[in-house]
């Protein structure tokens, strides 16, 4: 367990976010001037939105203590590059999609570390987890950051070279993920037998809520079908395994996946099994 934190965590991250950066361009946060309202609508479901529900949810199943933390974590981190393939195969706006995701996951660095201090002193009070708002801050900031500013360049200089690592790359990722997810589930058995039956359906509606407020706000200022579709993806696709890596770092010197990470770890498989019948539905609308 202990090379799955070590090794196995920063690795699957790093590579995620590499593969975010390879897709990404300048021009990409430059587009958002061209509809910035589809942009902001969509950043502020991701910052705003998406902590509310959260948290509606938890006092709503009465959960408390390190899996209410743990489900704030999840509603802190930005949507995961899974969300622009998902948009690309329900016809959204790609492009708006991918400014979404870069954008959010480098707000993430600054956001995440305050709003993840302030949640573990609601939820936990003095059983709560001593944090160091500025280690965990250039600790995202190392395994988030960086390896999207190494794929932005690579992508700037060797766009050949960008295109054909990128899948390998996302093959990778899907790998470590799974066996990130397994470790989490496995360090945590009792904990997640214990409340699977409130924890599983907290996260499939807070999926399903989020993707359906995505879509509404998005009908409520009226924009497109196809922007509309983007964001409320990016509502309902999170970074799991940025989650999970959250809930490891909030620990000193822990030696298996803690409690925290166990609601990212299971919402990183239950968010397909939503979304993926919703992302169908939005390309059949397309045509």
């Amino acid at each position: 367990m202990d090379s799955l934190i070590t090794i196995f965590l920063p690795l699957a991250l790093g590579t995620i976010m590499l593969s975010l950066g390879l897709v990404l361009t300048l021009a990409d946060f430059r587009r958002v001037l061209t509809k910035p309202k589809a942009f902001v609508i969509g950043v502020s479901c991701q910052l705003l939105l998406i902590p509310v529900v959260a948290y509606v949810l938890i006092a709503t199943f009465g959960f408390s203590g390190e899996l209410a933390l743990g489900i704030m974590i999840l509603s802190f981190c930005p949507g995961g590059p899974s969300s622009n393939i998902l948009t690309k195969l329900a016809r959204g706006d790609l492009a708006l999609a991918i400014a979404m995701t870069g954008a959010t996951s480098l707000i993430a660095v600054v956001t995440v570390p305050l709003l993840v201090a302030f949640s573990a002193e609601h939820f936990m009070g003095l059983d709560a987890p001593r944090i160091d708002v500025r280690a965990l801050g250039l600790t995202m900031f190392a395994i988030t950051a960086v390896p999207v500013a190494i794929g932005m360049t690579i992508r700037g200089l060797a766009p050949g070279v960008a295109a054909r690592i990128e899948p390998v790359l996302d093959r990778l990722a899907l790998v470590l993920f799974v066996v990130i997810v397994v470790g989490a589930i496995a360090a945590n058995w009792s904990l997640l037998t214990a409340n699977l039956a409130l924890l599983g359906p907290l996260l499939v509606v807070l999926n399903v809520i989020l993707l359906f407020a995505g879509l509404g706000l998005a009908h409520l200022f009226r924009l497109p079908q196809e922007q509309a579709t983007a964001i409320s993806i990016e509502a309902g696709i999170q970074n799991a395994t940025l989650g999970i890596a959250i809930g490891s770092l909030i620990v000193e010197r822990v030696m298996a996946l803690p409690p925290f990470s166990l609601p990212s770890g299971l919402y990183g498989v239950t968010m397909y099994a939503v979304s993926i019948p919703f992302v169908l539905w939005r390309r059949r609308l397309a045509g």
